[in-house]
């Protein structure tokens, strides 16, 4: 299943005000929800918190790039 890794480090750091802190937590809450209400999903693997989704395409669509490796990314198939 496609994943990114969700970093909230650095999410406000450059901001010079307690109003544009406020303003980038609205915006990063709103893309939560949005993405939640796309059929996004918030997984705790090996202490990271991923946001995946089943379909592939719908990953794609939202512009994020796959972090599961090539080699996982690949069904191997018995001959």
């Amino acid at each position: 299943m496609p994943y990114f890794t969700w970093k909230d480090k650095g999410l406000s750091e450059d901001c010079p005000s307690l109003v544009s802190m406020a303003a980038r937590f609205e915006e990063a809450a709103a893309l939560m929800r949005r993405l939640a209400g796309e059929g996004f999903c918030l997984e705790h693997q090996q202490g990271q918190q991923q946001i995946t989704h089943p379909d592939p395409g719908v990953f794609a669509a939202f512009g994020f790039r796959d972090e599961d490796g090539p080699g996982r990314q690949l069904e191997l198939v018995e001959s």
